[in-house]
């Protein structure tokens, strides 16, 4: 994070801190308890989601501490002073297993599991949910754009419409699900994200002429010219003038690399570009497009009108995850003192899974991605026979046959992180090939098929009887 700390105690929510400072009192801060992170439902109507923003959210873990600064500022908000005390010298000290980031994901399953005490976990809640939730959603947003791209780059434009500070991480996240680069430089150094970028309509305002302006341009970047031509007409003066750039930079030894469509029909005006490009034997100058893009919008210019659009730069719509405002993941309280915790609910999709858990996926004789299977974490799953739907538990799916392989590893033991972190493009490039083993009809825009998570016989009679206790308690 760009913002000047090494003390993140204060990135949390209120009744966190409210919350611990209870529990300090009523003799429950030594409290072992396991939370579970998971998200209700998939972004965008989709069939699936990637996991974004471990990476992040251990590092700021590592610096969740408070400083002089926080702890005056917490005791002029009313807390303890032995309370404050505890927060002096807090650290961090619990367990964590995750999913690898970049992995695709379903709703419903663990995709970390928190161990600790419950202090400790209830504390990180609030910036575990912050920065995982809206990085899966940019990088489950930024993946769709790379299927439908057909192999044509894109770049992430976003920044200066970004929610504040959220462009950082969101060109992170970005990157993980598939932009080749950033127009954001803090990120790109942050980061290792190549960055990209060439001029704005304003440059081309500032000067008497758009020729002169090409001109200019061209002098002060030879080697990557890439010009903006719909300052004023694209077809009429844009395109003609940086046809006469191009042959100039010929002349002299280099390339025009690009021309930027940034309005108007980009699959007309790109077909009208490519034919005048070329008769003036400019084959190889490419032409890239913006302008309010999404994954919809590029899937029609590729593979529905045939647009000869080479890259795009796309801003709005994949750095704020436009339509989805956020993903509904959620942390959730599954175990005390060692034993199953689990919320109740009239709304039937909010009733939480007890235990420590484990997740299998499940792979069908083809080798793809068949089912996820959620078992307690102790369970042996080679003796797990069946696994059933959450809800309908009629419907189940036999898996003693079928080859498993676990999700969720530790990433983080009594607070120290011990497995390496990757980068931007080795997370991006695990992603990509979890997709290959993904079916085709989950990866589907439209109606996508509903990927099978089940749970076991064992998690689902625990999950039955403490659903009775609770509601035989409730009644009394």
């Amino acid at each position: 994070m760009p913002i000047s700390s090494n003390h993140w105690g204060l990135y949390t929510d209120f009744y966190e801190l409210t919350m611990a400072q209870g529990y300090f009192y009523c003799g429950k801060k030594d409290d072992t308890t396991t939370f579970n992170y998971f998200f209700r439902t998939n972004p965008y109507q989709g069939g699936f989601t990637v996991f974004a923003g471990l990476h992040d959210f251990l590092k700021l873990l590592l610096e969740y501490t408070f400083n002089e600064t926080d702890i005056a500022f917490l005791e002029e908000q009313g807390f303890n002073k032995e309370f404050l005390e505890y927060l002096r010298t807090f650290k961090f000290s619990g367990n964590i297993i995750s999913a690898n980031e970049g992995e695709i994901m379903f709703p419903g399953e663990p995709v970390l599991q928190i161990e600790g005490n419950i202090i400790e976990c209830q504390l990180i809640e609030s910036m575990l949910l912050n920065i995982l939730n809206f990085e899966s959603l940019v990088a489950t947003k930024a993946f769709r754009t790379k299927l439908v791209a057909n192999g044509k780059v894109f770049s992430d434009f976003g920044l200066r419409r970004a929610q504040g500070l959220g462009a950082i991480h969101g060109s992170r996240a970005a990157k993980i699900g598939g932009a080749a680069s950033t127009s954001n430089v803090l990120a790109g150094k942050l980061f290792d994200i190549p960055l990209s970028g060439t001029q704005a309509h304003s440059w081309i305002q500032s000067f008497d002429t758009e020729l002169e302006a090409f001109r200019a341009f061209a002098r002060t970047h030879p080697e990557d010219t890439i010009l903006l031509v719909d300052t004023y007409d694209s077809l009429m003066s844009g395109i003609p003038n940086a046809i006469t750039v191009a042959k100039e930079l010929e002349k002299e030894g280099n390339q025009m690399q690009a021309i930027r469509l940034d309005s108007g029909d980009l699959a007309y005006l790109s077909k009208k570009a490519r034919k005048m490009l070329d008769d003036a034997k400019l084959e190889y100058v490419k032409i890239l497009a913006s302008n309010q893009l999404n994954e919809y919008v590029v899937k029609s210019l590729i593979k529905d009108q045939n647009a000869p659009i080479d890259g795009f730069g796309i801003g709005t719509e994949l750095i704020t995850g436009k339509s989805d405002a956020a993903l509904d993941g959620v942390y959730k309280l599954v175990e005390i003192n060692g034993r199953p915790k689990m919320k109740l609910s009239e709304n039937i999709e909010k009733v939480t899974l007890p235990c420590k858990k484990q997740v299998y996926r499940c792979f069908g004789d083809d080798g793809t991605f068949y089912r996820d299977a959620i078992l307690v974490a102790d369970e042996n799953p080679e003796e797990a026979e069946f696994i059933f739907h959450p809800v309908y538990p009629e419907r189940k799916t036999q898996i003693t046959h079928l080859h498993k392989e676990p999700l969720l590893n530790t990433v983080v033991k009594a607070g120290e992180i011990i497995r390496e972190q990757k980068g931007t493009d080795e997370i991006h490039q695990y992603l990509s090939k979890r997709s290959e083993l993904l079916p085709e009809e989950h990866k589907r825009f439209i109606s996508p098929h509903i990927y099978k998570v089940g749970i076991s016989q064992k998690l689902m009679e625990t999950r039955d009887a403490l659903t009775k206790q609770l509601l035989k308690k409730s009644s009394v």
